[in-house]
């Protein structure tokens, strides 16, 4: 009935600025809709998965409504201090949720939560 998870979509204040700093990052194109309206939803994909950027509505789709997204890394410290270097700020762990799996998260220059998983 379900298959993988094919995209996660979060919200941002300025959508565009945050899949463009995401797609820099990870060194992969930022793809763009804007709607009639000029409304902006930009988005990267890497390892089969969409990541979008949503225009933050306080009424239908408040920031803070989104889930963490984590992203599997093979080395936890050695991926939180490039995102630390590249502008994120710390929000919580590193923790070990059991033998050899580590979370952290971490908040972009934009405000969203991103996590990352891994030993």
């Amino acid at each position: 009935m379900f298959n993988t998870v094919r995209t996660v979509m979060t919200f941002a204040a300025d959508p565009e600025a945050s899949a463009r700093w995401w797609g820099e990052l990870l060194d992969v194109p930022v793809k763009l809709d804007v709607s009639d309206t000029g409304a902006v939803y930009a988005w990267v994909e890497i390892g089969g998965v969409e990541v979008g950027f949503h225009p933050a509505d306080d009424e239908r789709n408040p920031r803070g409504g989104s889930p963490v997204v984590y992203w599997g890394v093979d080395d936890v410290d050695r991926v939180r201090e490039r995102l630390l270097a590249a502008g994120c700020e710390h929000h919580r762990g590193p923790l070990t949720i059991e033998p050899g799996r580590r979370i952290a998260q971490l908040r972009d220059p934009f405000g969203t939560i991103v996590g990352i998983e891994g030993p």
